[in-house]
């Protein structure tokens, strides 16, 4: 399995990164709280890596902290949240507020994320609820300061528009949030600044 990669960041997307490892390119999925963290491309990166393994498939869900991972892993326990999900709620809360979440029995804030419905929001919150700790633990702690998106204000709408759709947001809602998003933030928001300001737009 792999469990770690290191190498030169060669594509970034919301949801999906490429890494050049000694001349070998790997896709890696990945959160939108891991992409919030990413370096420029043709940068050096480490991600944490979640191997998923299917009959048909090989995929990689990689992380730029231990907690993170630790986060998705946590949430693999549910019933009914594979890979896909557990990667959409990453999206939406980081770690922490997930934790918050879960202790305080909040199912309501899992139900905003697309592809959690009631019976999955509170199967969440009533299986992982005495399994939160392991979040807590120092070793899934870490984090990495925040980067700028590149510049391009059309082809960072664009960006946004199909992170949110890959994140289960229907492609109408998708493009008239990240509009209106574009439109508040002003002149050449990054694209993580107006992914946030997109979310925080869906969930009013």
């Amino acid at each position: 399995m792999i469990a770690y990669l290191e190498g030169l960041l060669r594509e970034k997307l919301p949801t999906r990164v490429v890494v050049d490892v000694s001349g070998v390119g790997y896709e890696v999925w990945i959160p939108l709280s891991t992409f919030y963290e990413l370096p420029d491309e043709g940068k050096p990166i480490s991600l944490r890596i979640y191997t998923h393994v299917r009959e048909d498939a090989l995929t990689l869900f990689g992380f730029r902290t231990a907690r993170e991972r630790a986060a998705f892993e946590l949430l693999l326990r549910t019933s009914g949240v594979g890979p896909k999900l557990a990667q959409g709620v990453l999206s939406r809360m980081e770690p922490d507020e997930l934790v918050s979440a879960i202790g305080r029995g909040d199912a309501a804030a899992l139900r905003s994320i697309p592809g959690v419905g009631k019976r999955t929001a509170e199967r969440i919150v009533i299986d992982l609820r005495d399994r939160v700790e392991e979040l807590l633990a120092p070793e899934a702690a870490g984090g990495a300061p925040s980067r700028r998106a590149p510049d391009g204000r059309d082809s960072i709408q664009a960006e946004a528009i199909s992170a949110l759709a890959n994140l289960g947001y229907p492609s109408g809602q998708a493009e008239r949030t990240v509009a209106e998003a574009a439109e508040a933030l002003g002149e050449e928001p990054t694209l993580e600044s107006l992914i946030r300001a997109s979310l925080r737009r869906l969930i009013r």
